[in-house]
């Protein structure tokens, strides 16, 4: 089945959105990216636990300096922080790249999707550790997917979120013998919803927020 919503460039050969794995490198698995629609990257970033003071603009480098440092972190230079987190927009769409998962944990029972989505919004969360998709509006948790990818025959998927699914569409790789959605559906799903179907280049283009996280 193809992926309609990515573009050529825009997908690794796995499937993978390849602005995420642009930012790091091909083994890290802790990849956290929030989306969510009418609240701008520094709020979003706040709403994740990331301290006001600390947000600043980023620029990321031309590369990566070693494999165990993602772009972002380069950019903000020398930090003992556990992750580091960057932040742009794409058209009503902001969006948080973690690069270690940090901000993908509920704090006291809550999702970072359902505290990203409050007053009236649209949110979503995916993690790959687990791997981990959250879906909410309004401050209500409508889908969440632990170890397993969401299926475009759910019945259950939210109406918010079948035209992302659709988009998402499944990625067969040449290695993949048994027709199961590969690893990178739940991504592409979250990728898809706010338009970040896009190449490394054209994040660059957009004006970054970046604040390490602890």
């Amino acid at each position: 089945m193809p992926t309609p919503g990515f573009r050529t460039g825009t997908l690794n050969n796995d499937g993978y959105p390849a602005w995420i794995t642009a930012l790091d490198n091909d083994d890290n698995t802790n990849h956290t990216v929030h989306v969510v629609r009418g609240l701008a990257p520094a709020d979003a970033l706040q709403a994740v636990g990331a301290r006001q003071a600390v947000i600043t603009p980023c620029r990321l480098p031309a590369q990566q300096p070693d494999n165990g440092t993602s772009l972002p972190r380069a950019a903000i230079g020398p930090t003992d922080s556990g992750a580091v987190l960057l932040a742009g927009q794409v058209g009503p769409w902001s969006f948080i790249y973690d690069d270690a998962g940090m901000t993908s944990l509920a704090q006291d029972g809550v999702s970072p999707a359902e505290v990203l989505s409050a007053a009236g919004r649209e949110a979503a969360t995916c993690t790959d550790l687990n791997p981990e998709l959250a879906y909410a509006v309004d401050g209500e948790l409508l889908l969440h997917v632990i170890d397993d990818n969401i299926s475009p025959a759910d019945e259950n998927i939210p109406a918010g979120l079948r035209a992302a699914r659709r988009a998402a569409g499944n990625f067969e790789s040449e290695d993949d013998e048994d027709g199961e959605d590969d690893y990178g559906v739940n991504m592409r799903v979250v990728c898809a919803l706010a338009s970040l179907n896009i190449t490394l280049d054209e994040l660059r283009s957009i004006p970054l927020l970046a604040a390490p996280f602890s």
